[in-house]
């Protein structure tokens, strides 16, 4: 089942990243997330301070990142998909630099956001995730999995 599961995070950029409204009662409120990953395999998110999501992190931390297969757009149930839970956090001072380094190889246009006062490098830290790789071939992954199949080679 887990099959695909680091070339789909790797071979994709962005996702829908899902936070609870913290303006609308906790509605759930969906945007798109570009992302790198972490050393650990981890979503790295830079998001503003001004942004909707980022308000709503910081009232409840609890979120989810959907990553889909770009190359099955015509046909999105045909690919592979994954919904990664956790918490949304701000990165530590150490890990900063390597998640800095890692975000702009992966969207280089990024690199004037990080000069910026109010964008600031984030972590989704994983606690389960949904994978579906294809027709009926599907499951949830504990945080555990998830770090042993996300990391490096």
């Amino acid at each position: 089942m887990t099959s695909g599961l680091r070339e789909l995070l790797v071979g994709e950029g962005q996702g829908v990243l899902a936070t609870l409204s913290a303006r609308r009662d906790g509605w759930p409120f969906a945007s798109i997330a570009p992302y790198a990953l972490s050393e650990r395999g981890e979503p790295l998110l830079l998001m503003s301070d001004l942004a909707e999501h980022t308000r709503n992190i910081r009232a409840d931390s609890r979120a989810s990142l959907l990553v889909q297969d770009s190359a099955a757009l015509a046909d999105p149930q045909a690919g592979s998909r994954l919904t990664l839970l956790g918490r949304v956090e701000p990165l530590e001072q150490e890990e900063a630099p390597s998640a800095q380094a890692r975000y702009v190889e992966r969207h280089p246009q990024s690199t004037g956001y990080f000069v910026m006062a109010d964008f600031h490098l984030y972590v989704l830290r994983l606690t389960e995730a949904r994978f579906v790789s294809g027709f009926g071939d599907m499951g949830w992954l504990t945080a555990d999995r998830l770090h042993r199949e996300l990391a490096p080679s």
